[in-house]
């Protein structure tokens, strides 16, 4: 591997834990997601057409960006916690862990959500027989 393809596991979780407590819902409706994607896929390839499942996924799809925008939501009280705990000196470095954690679980719910998507519609398709 080039050392442009490694991945950081240390910063990736860091990354991971800066994100708030709304990651892990994010990051459990990703595996299961994903796992009933791999099975319908599986399912797909012995010839068993059928839909069953699909919704789960599609409701997960639905619902990670909303739970990054919770975390989003998160982020800015905890922002305007600390700001309001410097006691009226505000102190703009007190604000940057929870606009970091308002960025990092946004695009977290985003990009769960797109990577789920882009699979669902073709497995979907396929067991609708189109």
């Amino acid at each position: 591997m080039t050392m442009a393809m490694t991945v950081d596991l240390k910063a990736l979780a860091k990354l991971f834990l800066d994100g708030g407590p709304v990651m892990w819902p994010i990051l459990g409706l990703s595996v299961i997601g994903l796992a009933i994607l791999f099975w319908k896929a599986l399912e797909l390839r012995a010839g068993r057409r059928n839909a069953r499942g699909l919704v789960v996924v599609s409701t997960i799809i639905t619902a990670e960006p909303m739970l990054g925008i919770l975390g989003t939501v998160t982020g800015i009280i905890k922002t305007f916690g600390a700001l309001n705990a410097s006691a009226g000196a505000a102190d703009p470095l007190a604000a940057t862990a929870g606009i970091g954690e308002a960025l990092i679980t946004t695009a977290a719910g985003l990009v769960a959500a797109l990577v789920l998507i882009f699979p669902y519609n073709v497995i979907s398709a396929k067991a609708d027989g189109d």
